[in-house]
């Protein structure tokens, strides 16, 4: 991706900054987009690192060599020496949009984002998430329903907040794979098998945390009250594997250790 960075740039020219997107898929590298301008990662990345990469960059425009602008922090191999970790997360406006699904696709919805830092990935990820309004519970429930071939790659993950202390609640085929695997579950109907079901749990605040992952039209649709339930009733909910895989560490790191707040000069300095 670096080496792809630096030939669009030489290619098309560019003095100051650049925003590429890239997507990788099955180890290969697609770049969907490349624009000479700046991008809101911009201050994300100078805070991260500590140099002011939009007056450099503009510096450049404006005809000076980078080492004349000051080169912001000796090559992007001196990253790899950073003792701290930066998480960006989006943040929704779906409250304010009655019937809206919180499921996302590659079109921008976000109105802002928040960094979480810290020394572990873990820790950031979680201070993310309550900066961007997601309350995450010390304890309680979790409800977790993910599409089959999810189920092994969620498996840890559960153990991991069964053995913090937290409860699982699940889908039928979801519970059953847990329990098949050693891991203490409870299941619960889905909305379309009759009440008592997975959505009264949610709007009677039984549930602290929803997991649910779907695949095809009436999976996605069956399953749209539980994302609205959750949305409106304010409870944290991931709709991806490796996002259910995280909030679990997160939930561990903050649950078994103290969250700790420091100055962004004060990571950096280290």
């Amino acid at each position: 991706m670096k080496r792809q960075t630096v030939l669009l740039a030489k290619a098309l020219n560019v003095g100051g900054l650049m925003n590429v997107q890239f997507a990788i898929k099955d180890g290969v590298i697609h770049i969907l987009e490349v624009n000479p301008r700046a991008s809101r990662t911009v201050p994300f990345v100078a805070k991260t690192i500590g140099s002011p990469l939009a007056k450099i960059a503009a510096r450049v425009m404006a005809g000076e060599t980078i080492a004349q602008a000051g080169a912001p922090y000796g090559g992007i191999n001196s990253v790899k020496n950073l003792t701290h970790i930066a998480v960006k997360e989006a943040v929704f406006p779906f409250a304010k949009f009655p019937g809206v699904d919180v499921l996302l696709g590659p079109e921008m919805r976000s109105t802002g984002e928040v960094m979480g830092l810290d020394r572990s990935f873990a820790m950031a990820f979680g201070k993310a998430q309550l900066g961007a309004g997601n309350d995450l519970p010390r304890d309680g429930v979790v409800y977790v329903s993910v599409k089959d071939d999810d189920k092994p790659k969620i498996t840890e993950a559960c153990r991991r907040l069964v053995g913090a202390g937290y409860r699982i609640l699940a889908s039928d085929g979801t519970a059953k794979h847990l329990r098949e695997q050693g891991v203490a579950s409870e299941r619960i109907n889905k909305v379309a098998d009759g009440r008592p079901h997975i959505e009264d749990a949610i709007r009677n605040r039984q549930v602290q945390l929803v997991i649910n992952t779907t695949e095809g039209n009436k999976a996605i649709s069956d399953s749209k009250p539980i994302r609205r339930a959750a949305l409106m009733q304010k409870v944290p909910y991931f709709t991806t594997v490796k996002g259910a895989v995280a909030v679990a560490d997160a939930l561990v790191a903050l649950k078994n250790g103290e969250l700790e707040v420091h100055t962004l000069q004060s990571y950096r300095a280290a």
